[in-house]
């Protein structure tokens, strides 16, 4: 969409859109008072009062923030966070909108959209991936930021390891750390006398994927692609490239699906799938709405390969009981010689609302929450920087002990797998990524579906995906 549109009329024509679609610390300075013209109130904490303030300074006026997030109470510690927050400014507080209860990004998307076309009140902002988080930004519904981190005096690239800048310009800051790695069933591998991999590549992981499969289960589980989402699915070996695209669009906006990586992971999908039958049949997947955290929590597939935002729940939940021992495994490599640990990274983005009448207030909320919020009260490994490996393993005890059996996870192999992954090098999206991923999405299920061949279904995407870009220039 072009930025010329009114933000209003961008708003609206991106919810029919996708109503048609499936689916810091401690150095932050404490904001000047804004008007308070918000009659929201904080569901998540306990009230604090103004008249905490020195007494030779006059009382802060309050005021109150709208966070919308796709996140939930059991995966984020929002109670416990927003309290220490509002603890240490006592003149901001946070009303949490939960968007989704299900934590369903998608459709935390759609009501935000709606909620944004309405004009209600928006204040923090929080995106689960890079194409949802450019989209808005394009269409002018997120704030840049620079002036506020300018005014703070640091380095984006010193403080966190995800990189959110768009156009030059900063709209964000990284939440979570979130690598990707493998969730292994434990006593599925000492039954077929497999040992947990520390260093593997995709052709082991295919063949721990047949050696694992039996009557009763499956080797692995591929959650995606679908209806434009689960991209990572469609790149495996795209997603551990330090130095080159990991992405289906180079850094130049130009096309990567001639890469032969991209190649080697559609070939490795149909083997596994088609020929060793060890992963589950991607038809069965959208016909019974399958999903990955019941496929492993079931052990109806050995191996998941998903992002670190399992952590919360390894040990098991009410909704998913755990009832074998769990393993973690790093990110396959392409070749045994390539760095290990090397893997796609997820973030949230926590981004200012254009339209929010507190940006300061909505700023400082996002900047102690990327760094001691989430470090002390989250649930999630933050992107800041300033936590070293002696902190990890603190961190890991606190989250694990969150769940309902921590004992029966492999804490060792998670922690050597967290310690030594690095993100791959991130491109960042452009605002019709979106429009990409639908193209991809829908030749690849032709594909695997075993309606046209590898050849014309490379042939179609880049087509495709040639004329959406030249639309965009």
């Amino acid at each position: 969409m072009k930025r010329t549109l009114g933000f209003g009329f961008a708003c609206i024509v991106l919810v029919l859109g996708l109503l048609t679609a499936c689916s810091g610390g401690g150095n932050s300075k404490q904001p000047s008072s804004g008007q308070n013209d918000s009659a929201g109130t904080s569901t998540n904490a306990p009230q604090n009062q103004t008249d905490n303030a020195p007494a030779d300074e006059p009382a802060q006026e309050q005021v109150t923030i709208k966070f919308h997030t796709h996140g939930v109470e059991q995966q984020y510690n929002w109670s416990e966070t927003i309290a220490a927050f509002e603890a240490k400014y006592p003149n901001i507080k946070v009303d949490l909108v939960t968007l989704s209860e299900k934590g369903d990004s998608q459709e935390a998307l759609q009501k935000l959209d709606l909620a944004a076309a309405s004009g209600e009140q928006l204040d923090v902002l929080m995106f689960s991936d890079p194409a949802s988080y450019a989209q808005r930004v394009s269409i002018g519904m997120v704030a840049a930021i620079d002036e506020f981190i300018a005014k703070e005096g640091f380095n984006v690239a010193d403080e966190y390891r995800v990189d959110t800048t768009l156009g030059g310009k900063v709209y964000a800051l990284p939440g979570k750390f979130n690598p990707w790695y493998v969730l292994l069933n434990k006593d599925h591998l000492d039954t077929a006398g497999l040992p947990v991999p520390q260093d593997w590549t995709w052709d082991d992981f295919a063949r721990y994927a047949k050696e694992l499969t039996t009557d009763d289960h499956y080797g692995t589980y591929f959650h995606g692609p679908q209806n434009g989402g689960w991209m990572e699915f469609m790149k495996l070996h795209l997603g551990n490239r330090l130095d080159e695209s990991t992405e289906f669009l180079k850094d130049d906006g130009s096309s990567n699906l001639d890469s032969p990586l991209f190649r080697k992971t559609l070939e490795l999908r149909w083997q596994m799938e088609k020929e060793d039958q060890s992963a589950v049949p991607y038809a069965d997947m959208l016909s019974q709405k399958l999903h990955y955290r019941t496929q492993f929590f079931n052990q109806d597939a050995s191996m998941i390969l998903i992002g670190s935002w399992m952590n919360s729940e390894l040990g098991g939940t009410e909704q998913n009981p755990l009832d074998h021992h769990v393993a973690v495994a790093p990110y396959p490599k392409n070749d045994p010689s390539d760095p290990i640990g090397v893997t796609p990274v997820t973030t949230d983005f926590m981004a200012v609302a254009e339209k929010s009448k507190h940006k300061e207030e909505a700023y400082t909320f996002i900047r102690w929450y990327t760094t001691e919020g989430l470090a002390n009260y989250g649930r999630n490994i933050p992107s800041w920087t300033r936590v070293d490996g002696s902190s990890l393993e603190k961190i890991i005890d606190s989250i694990l002990a969150d769940t309902l059996k921590p004992e029966l996870v492999d804490k060792a192999s998670l922690i050597h797998v967290l310690s030594n992954s690095k993100s791959g090098k991130i491109i960042p999206p452009v605002s019709y990524q979106s429009e990409v991923y639908k193209a991809l999405n829908e030749e690849f299920e032709l594909f695997i579906l075993g309606e046209q061949n590898l050849d014309d279904t490379l042939k179609n995407m880049q087509d495709r995906v040639q004329k959406i870009i030249d639309s965009n220039k």
